[in-house]
């Protein structure tokens, strides 16, 4: 009898390993077409509220947000927080700056097109600080995807000016902070990393909107929101951190980081949607050639990662 039920287990662990996958990638799919709800608000309340402000208060209300769920799962014993932690705060929070103060100028399919240069960013970072190998098929992507970000700014920077190279920027800090945390993972929880970047993203661009309200900068100017932008406030954190844990559990399931993260383009499309039904946004030709070479790319550089990551084993 033994013998005939053991052939079960490999099977019964195969399917197991098989629906964690799937499981995997339906939570980064809902956390990529998630994402841009945090940026379509954002952009409705960027008439009465400056980006430094937007920023600061969605990592506040994160915060908030995580405070219950560390209190049950560490209580007071938090391990203080290192310096690493608060660069990384710091990078995000810039990052959420700097796209904010785009949606001002730019469509919300526009500004999300020229932030997925990201991931190529990552790529070349990866090769110059992380020490990673990066060949030149994937050199050659990466300066594709530019090429792409080009088609896609160029004719925003007629309009709009220097402005349309603010995602650019949110995709550099971005960048730089997926790349501090490539460092220090398996040092810290996933819910702590989460907490203490938002924390000290709060607490960076509390203190920048401050210095920039009363040195007269728009972009950091402070007010006191009516009461429905509270609402709109509230509900943007809660996305954000909606999106963030929903990526964040993808990345524990059993899916390889190489099949999870073309997920990530879905964002774009979900950016074009609510861009169209809330903004009347329609992307021009450029945006959507940007876009797909910009994806292109980027899918390129996930395939070959994948390769590579074979020919190890």
């Amino acid at each position: 009898m033994a013998g005939e039920t053991a052939p079960l287990e490999p099977v019964s662990t195969a399917q197991a390993v098989r629906a964690s996958v799937e499981h995997g990638m339906l939570l980064m799919a809902a956390g990529a077409l998630t994402a841009p709800g945090t940026h379509a608000i954002a952009k409705s309340l960027g008439g009465e509220i400056s980006a430094g402000q937007l920023s600061a208060t969605r990592y506040l209300f994160q915060v908030m947000f995580l405070l219950p769920v560390i209190w049950v799962a560490h209580g007071w014993r938090i391990p203080a927080p290192t310096f690493a932690q608060a660069v990384r705060g710091v990078t995000v929070g810039s990052s959420g700056l700097f796209f904010f103060w785009a949606l001002q100028y730019l469509p919300l399919a526009t500004a999300s097109a020229i932030f997925f240069v990201e991931p190529l960013i990552l790529t070349a970072l990866s090769a110059v600080f992380l020490g990673e190998p990066v060949g030149w098929r994937r050199l050659t992507a990466v300066t594709v995807g530019f090429v792409g970000a080009l088609i896609v700014i160029r004719p925003s920077f007629a309009a709009v000016g220097y402005a349309a190279l603010l995602p650019l920027l949110a995709a550099l800090t971005f960048a730089i902070y997926l790349a501090i945390t490539r460092r220090q993972t398996g040092r810290e929880s996933a819910l702590l990393a989460q907490f203490w970047a938002c924390l000290f993203a709060a607490v960076a661009l509390g203190l920048a909107v401050g210095a920039g309200d009363h040195g007269g900068a728009a972009v950091l100017a402070a007010s006191w929101p009516a009461a429905k932008a509270w609402t709109l406030l509230a509900a943007m954190g809660a996305v954000s951190l909606l999106s963030h844990r929903l990526a964040i559990n993808a990345f524990r399931s059993a899916a390889p980081a190489s099949i999870l993260a073309p997920f990530q383009y879905l964002e774009i499309f979900s950016a074009i949607l609510l861009g169209v039904l809330l903004f009347d946004d329609l992307p021009d030709a450029a945006t959507l050639l940007g876009t797909a070479i910009i994806i292109g790319s980027g899918l390129y550089v996930f395939r070959r990662e994948q390769a590579l990551a074979r020919r190890r084993r």
